[in-house]
């Protein structure tokens, strides 16, 4: 693991506790995400805060917060967005271009939509991409057909779909193992 790959963390915001979202999977990916994030500071690696703002417009609310167990420090950049990509209308490219940075260790909110576009568009523009699949969560949904999908089904098809194409999918563990490697 490059001594300058970046811990980018998605949409780890207070929106996402909701109870109406349904049930979700991996109910312990923010402390996963805690201790990463931890190991990141710890080693002087770079930090990356994505947090979605649907509508800027919008007046604040709570929702749209980070979650204090992975609150950025001051000197860590916080990127915002309005869409499922954090490339997209934000200078996250550009940024990590201009660090030298090429190696991204991805976790974060919900692992089928903007943890997985954003992992897509990174390896496309020519990042090589972690996914830590035991620090990324999602949520069941009822299918387009009518049949409900449980999140740990939807969350394993999604880090299929990316993993040796656009990702390498590891966990914690594993990712502490290549730090240490």
């Amino acid at each position: 693991m490059p001594k300058n790959a970046a811990l980018l963390l998605i949409d780890v915001q207070n929106h996402f506790d909701d109870p109406a979202l349904g049930k979700r999977n991996n109910s312990n990916a923010e402390e996963n995400m805690s201790e990463l994030l931890h190991i990141w500071r710890k080693t002087r690696r770079p930090v990356i805060h994505i947090q979605h703002i649907s509508n800027p417009a919008l007046p604040h609310h709570l929702g749209r917060d980070i979650k204090e167990i992975v609150a950025p420090l001051p000197d860590e950049p916080v990127m915002m967005k309005s869409v499922n990509s954090a490339f997209i209308g934000t200078n996250l490219e550009k940024y990590l271009h201009e660090s030298g940075i090429e190696t991204l260790v991805i976790v974060g909110l919900t692992t089928d939509h903007c943890v997985s576009t954003t992992t897509r568009m990174a390896r496309n523009l020519g990042f090589y991409p972690f996914i830590v699949s035991d620090a990324t969560a999602t949520f069941e949904r009822i299918s387009f057909d009518g049949k409900l999908y449980l999140a740990d089904e939807i969350h394993v098809m999604a880090l299929v779909s990316l993993h040796d194409e656009f990702a390498q999918v590891v966990d914690t563990k594993g990712i502490l193992e290549l730090l240490e490697g």
